[in-house]
């Protein structure tokens, strides 16, 4: 029987490939019909994406616009489904279009199996992100 990685393993991988910059391999760890949600999207910007391309096409430029430091105070939460992660991060960098601090807290709601990311719901905060661009790649 085949062991796959837990889903805080999964959600370390992505956070180490989002600070390498390495979108293709963060969207990688996405399954091929992942949904990811962003509940509290503001107008402009979108509030679902419908599989791995979907995301990988939001995503292509992410570094592009914010260029992510370091992801701390992480807390994960377990739940009674295995298969569910509750993760509380912080993500810290520089807007690149101004040079600003950038810095949020999100709560990110996973759904991990076989090894990748099902569902990807982010509780972000869309006043942080009012000083860059809008376009794709501008949420995490």
């Amino acid at each position: 029987m085949p062991t796959h990685p837990t889903p805080a393993e999964v959600f370390d991988r992505a956070v180490r490939q989002l600070l390498a910059k390495d979108m293709n391999a963060f969207t990688d760890l996405y399954a091929e019909d992942a949904v990811m949600e962003f509940p509290f999207a503001p107008p402009g910007r979108p509030g679902r994406l419908d599989g791995r391309e979907a995301v990988r096409a939001y995503l292509a430029d992410y570094p592009d616009h914010l260029d992510v430091h370091r992801v701390h105070d992480v807390e994960l939460h377990e739940t009674t489904d295995p298969a569910v992660l509750v993760a509380e991060f912080v993500a810290s960098g520089t807007v690149v279009a101004t040079g600003a601090d950038y810095s949020a807290r999100y709560i990110a709601v996973l759904t991990i199996a076989d090894g990748l990311i099902r569902h990807y719901r982010d509780y972000w905060n869309p006043l942080a992100l009012a000083e860059v661009p809008v376009g794709r790649g501008t949420t995490a």
